[in-house]
């Protein structure tokens, strides 16, 4: 009598692929590398990385924060008050990039009497969570726009080169980069929306 199959053996089994799991398995490798892809792409034709200089702009955007700027937005639409735009001053491209908040609109007047922003003779409604700004208690700077000039003020009104300044002025609309739109984390700034 002879003894098959004594002890341990082994089957190899082959291991089958179905041809409907490996079209899932590359479609899913597939639609991944070309929503990366088309981010990144959107990313280098739209957007812009750039370095806040300064304190003008503290509480939001504090020195040496990196945000990233909406170049796209304002292709089809335009600035709006309350917008912090990247810009450079009097088109001047050889100068770094400003950051500041829209906050006068094309063909109005903007007043600054008694440390509080006037617009068309209306005051502000935000004003209270900036500080007054200096300077202005015992007379009234005016600020005509024209048809394609912004106001912008640094959030630290005291402590801001802007549109007040000789050297920026009105900030004309195609020398504005684009809208600040993320802030990076840094230090105890964190990363989110600017607003």
């Amino acid at each position: 009598m002879s003894r098959k199959n004594e002890g341990l053996t082994f089957i190899e089994k082959k291991k089958h692929f179905s041809k409907s799991l490996l079209r899932d398995i590359f479609g899913t490798v597939f639609y991944c590398f070309a929503a990366i892809l088309l981010s990144a792409v959107l990313v280098f034709a739209y957007g812009r990385k750039t370095t806040v200089i300064g304190g003008s702009m503290e509480p939001v955007l504090i020195n040496g924060q990196e945000i990233l700027i909406d170049r796209f937005l304002y292709g089809i639409s335009n600035p709006k008050r309350g917008d912090v735009i990247c810009f450079y001053p009097k088109g001047n491209e050889k100068s770094h990039i400003y950051v500041k908040r829209v906050v006068g609109l094309p063909n109005e007047t903007l007043e600054i009497r008694g440390g509080n922003l006037y617009v068309d003779g209306v005051r502000l409604s935000d004003q209270e969570q900036y500080d007054l700004i200096d300077g202005t208690e015992d007379g009234t700077e005016t600020y005509a726009l024209g048809a394609d000039e912004y106001f912008v003020l640094g959030d630290n009104r005291n402590n801001s080169e802007d549109s007040r300044n000789g050297n920026i002025g009105a900030v004309k609309k195609d020398t504005i980069i684009g809208k600040a739109w993320f802030r990076l984390k840094k230090e105890e700034n964190g990363a989110d929306l600017i607003k």
